[in-house]
């Protein structure tokens, strides 16, 4: 009793440092995607800010849904623009609520995984709070859940599927009735958010169709419960292929019914001729190899090797141990006669949780890795059933002291010093654009961006009709190239009300010296971490580690 009151004490504090540290707000910046898949694009359609649009939500490539943006980060954008339009809030949009307020419906949501643990635990035989606490103590938790990932709406809808397959009860009887419809909601949903929810998927909807064979139910309920799964998944795919047509085509019901006085029938074809399937364009992009190459291609092995360790550390490590483990149990087996009449079903319900949970792991990592391109945020679906799978009380969590050391190393450096000057130094601009001065006498500011990642537009809080800022991301930009921009921005130089800032990590500061130009202003936000520049060892020991671990935001001198 005492130990169970620790780690609900340990659980809440941990709940609440996840609440406490999205308002903060994080600083560090994980990867573009948690800005260019949703809150970026909203802030363009909604607040009417100037954005960059990623190809995959442009009307000639659409490879994203909209539903889940909209549902996400347009929700979040509309109420504060909603509460400033009502006079509410004079001053409900700026940087800080367009980075706050969609990561915290995010975390918010986040609390899907504790309540889906909770009831799970039971069920798998494993220890709830000693579950709750290696998950709310997990740094993917902390840092990638309350981020506006597709790969933490993956993580929900993967752990409410375990939540309805696991709902029926141990004795091998299947789940609720209505199961079966929301499960066919749940994966259609899933696969448009990401088609490759189908791989973490797959085990659930096994075992699924393992209970309910396994239930000896008359035909005529199996083929009614699976009826029910195929018609919901057919209706959601229908919802979000309509409003994704709408939005990538920029269809109205009024312009389609005016074309020559159309009937419903002609509506319909016309919709059809210009229907937008998401998930299909987003696989035959993906599923081309050189466009995988485009974005990064890594060994099949990374999964295993390389992103589990760096995201669940010593606990994929111990589940890689068991598993072979498994193997080696259940491997005569397949020699077995019984084994080829009863099929993977009885397997699936007749064995004991632990193996089950390790195939809910194993699985989906062994989908995900037959593709080239590996992320490591890929995996974050996978705590659940890992959590699961190490809160057994038959298997008592050792290593505590390692777990705790890795997981505040990772929420260190994820959640504060990967790119972790950017989203400060967009707040800063965003202040100076926006301050008394500027608005009492006009200014035009250009924001040169080298060697960090992407920077979301929408922080700056710029309207479309805006167009004294100009925003000239170089990226990963070599010597020659950095320094004919700048030297061209600094030939243009010349009205008195323009202002050149040049954005760059201290580990390339120097190169910036070599292009011929002087700054009047300097200033460092720390920490900032690039791990495409990173700082040398040497020179993080001498007494110059500050500039190496910052970003510079340099003001060029006119003058000069």
């Amino acid at each position: 009793a005492g130990a169970a009151m620790v780690a609900r004490a340990l659980w809440a504090l941990l709940a609440a440092l996840r609440a406490g540290w999205c308002l903060l707000p994080q600083s560090g910046y994980l990867h573009p995607d948690e800005f260019f898949q949703a809150p970026e694009v909203m802030a363009g359609d909604i607040l009417n800010l100037q954005v960059y649009y990623p190809w995959e939500f442009l009307s000639n490539s659409p490879c994203r849904t909209v539903v889940f943006p909209l549902m996400t980060s347009g929700v979040t954008y509309w109420v504060i623009k909603s509460l400033q339009q009502l006079d509410i809030c004079s001053s409900c949009i700026n940087s800080y609520t367009l980075l706050v307020s969609p990561r915290l419906l995010f975390t918010i949501f986040s609390f899907i995984l504790d309540y889906s643990v909770y009831r799970l635990a039971p069920f798998w035989g494993a220890d709830p709070w000693k579950a709750l606490v290696l998950l709310a103590g997990s740094y993917v938790t902390l840092v990638f859940y309350t981020r506006t990932f597709t790969n933490a709406l993956e993580g929900l809808l993967f752990a409410l599927l375990m939540v309805l397959v696991s709902s029926g009860k141990s004795s091998g009887r299947s789940a609720e009735p209505t199961s079966s419809s929301l499960l066919g909601v749940i994966t259609t949903a899933g696969f448009f958010n990401r088609p490759t929810f189908l791989a973490f998927a797959l085990m659930p909807l096994l075992y699924w169709a393992s209970l309910i064979v396994d239930s000896q139910k008359s035909i005529k309920t199996l083929i009614n419960d699976f009826l029910k799964f195929i018609l919901c998944a057919c209706f959601t795919a229908f919802v979000f292929i309509t409003a994704d047509t709408f939005y990538f085509t920029s269809v109205s019901l009024d312009s389609l019914y005016s074309t020559n006085k159309s009937t419903l029938i002609d509506v319909i074809v016309q919709l059809h001729d210009k229907m937008v399937v998401t998930p299909f364009n987003f696989l035959s992009y993906n599923l081309n190899p050189h466009n995988l190459a485009l974005h990064g291609s890594h060994p099949r092995v990374t999964h295993f090797t390389v992103n589990g360790v760096m995201l669940f550390g010593i606990l994929h490590i111990l589940a890689i141990g068991a598993g072979f483990k498994m193997l080696k149990k259940y491997v005569h087996q397949l020699m077995l006669v019984r084994w080829c009449c009863r099929g993977l079903p009885g397997l699936l319900v007749h064995s004991e949780g632990s193996p089950i949970l390790l195939l809910f792991y194993f699985v989906p990592l062994a989908f995900l890795s037959l593709f080239s391109h590996q992320e490591p945020r890929f995996l974050i679906p996978l705590i659940l059933p890992l959590v699961l799978f190490s809160a057994s009380p038959s298997r008592a969590v050792k290593w505590k002291l390692l777990i705790v050391l890795f997981n505040l190393l990772g929420a260190l450096l994820f959640g504060c010093l990967h790119q972790g000057g950017l989203i400060p130094c967009l707040f800063h601009l965003e202040q100076l654009i926006h301050s008394p001065a500027s608005s009492s006498h006009p200014q035009h500011y250009t924001l040169l961006f080298a060697h960090t990642y992407m920077p979301p537009r929408s922080l700056l809080n710029i309207k479309k009709t805006d167009v004294h800022v100009e925003v000239i991301d170089m990226a990963g930009a070599g010597e020659e190239t950095l320094c004919q921009t700048v030297e061209q921005q600094a030939s243009n130089f010349t009205c008195s009300n323009c202002h050149i800032f040049i954005i760059i990590p201290g580990t390339v500061r120097a190169t910036i010296t070599k292009c011929g130009v002087s700054f009047k202003n300097e200033t460092l936000i720390f920490p900032h971490l690039s791990m495409e520049d990173p700082p040398q060892i040497p020179v993080l020991s001498s007494g110059n580690w500050r500039s190496q671990l910052g970003l510079y935001i340099l003001e060029l001198n006119r003058d000069h």
